[in-house]
This record gives C-alpha cells, structure tokens and sequence, in this order.
C-alpha cells in the first residue's frame, strides 16, 4: 500500500486569559506551517484557560468570535485550536477546527471535569471530522480516561486523534498520563497527536504516538515548542479492534440526528 503521508505540527505554546494575546501567539505559528499541514494547539488557547474558571467572565464572547473569523481568513493548513466558545446560553469547552475554504468545525467536550462544571455546557455527541480526505477523531484532555470514547471514533473511521489538553497539576502522578496516550494509540492502532501548555507541572506531554504505540517524538514538558513530524496513516489499522467480542461486551451510542463531523458554530 502507498505510503499516505501527514505533516503534523505540535505547538506547545501557554495560553493566557486574553484573547488577543492567544491570537498573536497562534498567528505566529501558522505563519510558518505549509499548506496541508496538520496543526496542533493546546485546549482552551484562543480563550484561555486554567483550573479556575472564573476569568471567563472576563472574555468577550464577540471578540473571540471575531478572533475565530479572522484565523479562518486565509487559513492555509488544517487546525485544531482548542477554545471556550460562547453558546445560546452560555460557555463550552470545544476544539475548532480550521480549514482552508470551510466554515470551522467543533467539537464540543462531552466529560466536563469537575471544576468545568459550573461554568460550562458539555456536548452530547462524539463526531469524527473529514480532514483532505483523511479522517480524524478529537477528544479533549481528561476524556484521556474514557477509552471507550476513543474506541467508537476508531470504529467510526478516525485514522488519526487530535488530542488537545491544558493539563499542569502537580498533584497528578508523573507518568500516568503519558501511558494513557500510548494506550489510546497501541489499543485503537490509530496516531495519537497531542498538544499541551508548556508548564514545570505538566503530567501529559505534547507528543506523537504511532498505532503500535511507540512514541515517535515528544516535547520537554517545561517551555514553550514547536514538534513537526510526518506521519504516514497506512500504519493505522483495526485488527484489535475487529477481534473484539461483542457477543459478550457490546458498547451503545446515542447518536444525535446530523451527521458525524457535520456539527458547524453559527455567530
């Protein structure tokens, strides 16, 4: 088989609570991608984020919409940029992603970590996204640890996960995150392309993980990076997962009426 090539790019870069602040530091790192490259921003970078949340009342839901138009604006790669994003009645957690050509697409975090929960909605649907003909799978830092999320994207079609995190808490155990991202990889024989904030405390880091689970480059967790890798998605496959038995465990989905990836932010 042909190899299918994917240049991928990780920016390991913080994420402050302002707005205008994100965009410049996004702008700078597009300006240096190629068209068709896949690009890879922390959770909550255009917004902001952090373990409090009450900042948020803080940002203008105009100017971040305003922000998103504008990197969409002769966008020339494919972009994954984590943001809060205002909804009808108030904030989500969601990943946007940018194509050249195409409205953004989003993402919305379904498993809303504890301090996300007083102030924001979480999403109800697990959509994958048509990236040049390739499709990809999101998920958003904590959903690290409901593999069976990951799992139904794989079975969805997903060849690839963008996995976007804000994760520095030094009363994580150091490793064990890091073990998760092999074990979604290794378990769904899918890449995994992950991007966090730099910080001393990091506990998940920005780095590529191949199907077999091998980690094929990863960022010093403590300042700010920039990863490119190519990656070549033949090596993805299904066959762990196509010997799964589910004559005795059997997952159900709820799925909502669009279709996968079909899910748009409307201003």
């Amino acid at each position: 088989m042909a190899p299918v090539q994917l240049s991928v790019v990780i920016a390991q870069i913080p994420a402050v609570w302002d707005v205008d602040t994100n965009l410049a530091a996004v702008r700078e790192v597009l300006d240096s991608t190629h068209p068709g490259d896949v690009v890879i921003f922390p959770e909550g970078m255009l917004s902001g984020y952090a373990e409090d949340l009450t900042p948020l009342r803080t940002v203008d839901p105009d100017r971040l919409r305003a922000a998103v138009a504008a990197l969409s604006a002769g966008n020339r790669a494919q972009v994954f940029l984590g943001s809060l994003l205002p909804t009808a009645t108030g904030w989500c957690n969601a990943a946007v992603l940018l194509s050249p050509g195409r409205e953004p697409r989003i993402y919305r975090k379904i498993n809303l970590a504890v301090n996300e929960r007083a102030h924001l909605e979480p999403g109800d649907h697990l959509p994958t996204f048509d990236v040049d003909g390739r499709t990809a799978g999101v998920q958003l830092c904590r959903e690290i640890r409901f593999p069976e999320q990951w799992q139904h994207l794989a079975a969805e079609g997903a060849a690839f996960f963008a996995y976007l995190t804000n994760a520095a808490n030094p009363r994580e155990p150091a490793g064990v995150w890091r073990s998760h991202l092999i074990s979604r990889a290794a378990e769904n024989q899918r890449f995994v392309l992950a991007a966090n904030i730099p910080d001393p405390y990091q506990h998940c880091p920005s780095m590529i993980v191949s199907p077999r689970g091998e980690v094929l480059a990863e960022l010093p967790m403590d300042r700010p990076g920039i990863l490119r890798h190519t990656i070549d998605l033949t090596e993805s496959g299904s066959w762990y997962l196509d010997q799964r038995r589910q004559d005795v465990v059997g997952l159900a989905y709820h799925r909502a009426d669009y279709p996968a990836g079909m899910q748009h932010w409307h201003s």
